[in-house]
């Protein structure tokens, strides 16, 4: 079946809706949804959102310098200047459509702040931010007669050329997206989308990785389809690690221990109950993510300890139960009552700083593709993404996408000569636990050699092994009917092969990315 709309959105997190929200009154908008709206990275954000709003201590300098500081300088300043100067205005947005920060007693914002941050600057709601952001731009999704929610759909590929019969490479100057192939698995049948622009929207990849707080749909889907349409993706190698994911095995995604617990006053200790931060940075407990996860997994694997802890046991208990309602509840129902109990914490793959390479439009180097979000690569995070950066990130350029691409679509058409989808000759994979065991081995591949500590022996044999695994899944994709399963385990192997790949070719420690080999930046 062929399907038209004037905007394809491939993702239903804030990045995704925000943008539909701002096109709809343009055109007709498909709104791709991989399982259902509430899944999505930005639900689980705890955190909050950084922009500076209180200007009596706070200014844009202020915020640019601690951004271009996270990022170990490789950040893009365009990029951080757009996001840091346009963040107020997007705040103002999000408050429109009913999004609701807290406030204290005299009605100005509950800034927090959180490490990185020279200023309190972090807007929030309770240690649930995000899943009060995705709530509110649900209802206004919902509400919008423009906007159609395809739940629990599954983009496939992206429409070019090269589904016309072109070659086309990655020197290829001039690759448009006509719309993407879309599965739905409730018919099994593959329908194609044709769309004057396409946005990609897919979030991150933690799922790549064994242990994540990311729910299990971020799997790299968008970097992936990009990347084999001969897009432009960069800096995969930065995946940041949250150092303080609640310890608890079996559980798939890990629980986020908020950064705000640690600017709270948390103190991390190792399980004999010592404090171990002093050793690594004068900022203890406070310094930024990737000192304090390279500093918890060497205290880990020194010790060969599964995990370390982090304590609030000195703070007052009804002020933590009231900052953190949903941290307490959740440590209670496993037996863990954080107001006397030290908290079990190991880091967990977290956020993606890299993705499909966009300008300060949100334009890849596809025509007619725009990116945004967790699966885009502005240049802002660099080297390393300072908390509460990204949601902020994914309003500005869903703002900048939604301005450029409203400013060009009049100029498109659909291109009907797209052929439909083919699966003839292919059936059902004979077997799932191909394609779940395949699924647990990029997991463990990817955390054992290229996680938080990297060698260039460790990437060597993480390339030998997803080559193996790449060419089962290419196989066995070939002769089957297209699921939601085999597609997602191409996309894992795929993405897991650029962060591996672009990884090897970093001779140098650099932000988020540590070799063994070449501990030092280059100069």
């Amino acid at each position: 079946m062929i399907k038209k709309f004037d905007f394809l959105v491939i993702g239903s997190g804030i990045a995704g809706m925000s943008f539909a929200l701002k096109v709809a009154h343009k055109g007709k908008v498909a709104l791709i949804c991989k399982t259902t709206l509430e899944e999505a990275n930005t639900y689980f954000a705890q955190g909050g959102v950084a922009s500076v709003t209180n200007t009596l201590v706070d200014n844009f300098e202020k915020h640019i310098e601690d951004t271009m500081i996270a990022g170990d300088w490789i950040s893009d300043r365009a990029a951080v200047e757009k996001v840091v100067r346009e963040a107020p205005a997007q705040i103002n947005e999000l408050i429109s459509w009913g999004v609701d920060f807290d406030k204290t007693e005299k009605g100005d914002f509950d800034l927090h702040k959180e490490g990185g941050h020279s200023e309190f600057r972090i807007l929030h709601h309770k240690d649930n931010t995000g899943a009060e952001i995705q709530d509110s731009l649900i209802q206004a999704v919902k509400q919008h007669p423009n906007i159609t929610i395809f739940e629990n759909h599954f983009a496939i590929e992206i429409l070019t050329q090269h589904h016309l019969g072109v070659t086309v490479t990655r020197q290829t100057p001039d690759i448009k997206c006509y719309g993407a192939y879309i599965l739905d698995p409730k018919t099994g049948k593959v329908d194609t989308y044709l769309a004057k622009v396409t946005l990609m929207a897919t979030g991150g990849v933690g799922a790549v990785y064994q242990t994540t707080t990311n729910p299990l749909v971020a799997t790299g889907d968008g970097i992936a389809m990009v990347y084999r349409a001969k897009g432009t993706v960069k800096d995969m190698e930065f995946v940041q690690f949250h150092p303080t994911a609640l310890y608890h095995p079996g559980d798939r995604p890990s629980f986020l221990i908020t950064e705000a617990m640690r600017g709270y006053g948390g103190v991390l200790r190792t399980m004999d109950g010592k404090e171990f931060m002093q050793k690594y940075d004068e900022r203890l407990s406070l310094a930024p993510r990737d000192i304090v996860a390279r500093a918890i997994d060497n205290e880990m694997k020194n010790r060969g300890d599964e995990h370390v802890y982090l304590d609030v046991t000195h703070k007052d208990p009804e002020e933590t139960k009231k900052h953190f309602p949903n941290i307490y509840e959740k440590c209670l129902s496993l037996g863990i009552d954080i107001t006397k109990d030290y908290i079990p914490v190991a880091p967990a793959a977290h956020y993606l700083c890299g993705g499909i390479k966009v300008d300060l439009d949100a334009c890849s180097s596809i025509e007619r593709l725009y990116a945004v979000g967790e699966c885009s690569c502005t240049g802002l995070h660099g080297g390393n993404r300072l908390a509460s950066n990204s949601l902020i990130e994914a309003v500005v350029y869903a703002d900048a996408a939604a301005k450029h691409s409203l400013s060009t679509i009049d100029q498109y058409t659909y291109n009907e000569n797209i052929p439909e989808w083919n699966d003839e000759g292919t059936r059902s994979p004979e077997e799932m636990v191909l394609i779940t065991q395949s699924a647990k081995e990029v997991g463990q591949i990817m955390s054992t050699y290229v996680g938080i500590v990297r060698s260039d022996l460790r990437l060597k044999r993480a390339w030998d092994r997803l080559d193996i695994i790449y060419e089962e899944t290419e196989s066995l994709f070939k002769r089957s009917k297209a699921s939601k399963e085999i597609c997602e385990l191409r996309n894992m192997v795929n993405t897991g092969y650029l962060i591996m790949r672009q990884a090897i070719e970093r001779k140098e420690s650099r932000g988020l990315h540590y070799t063994i080999d070449y501990p030092h930046a280059k100069k």
